[in-house]
């Protein structure tokens, strides 16, 4: 049974996987950096005293 690349929907190769190449792998490691995902929840208040 083939999985689906997330990125580009072909399928996935084992080396790579869940991913279908290098190339894919990198562009889901880029929006990872970029913020593109998020996880939802309550915004954390920053404590900007020092104690």
């Amino acid at each position: 049974m083939s999985s689906i690349c997330p990125i580009c929907r072909k399928p996935t190769v084992f080396e790579y996987r869940p991913f279908c190449s290098k190339r894919c792998a990198d562009i889901d490691l880029a929006r990872w950096f970029r913020g593109d995902y998020k996880i939802p929840g309550e915004e954390k208040e920053e404590n900007t005293e020092e104690e």
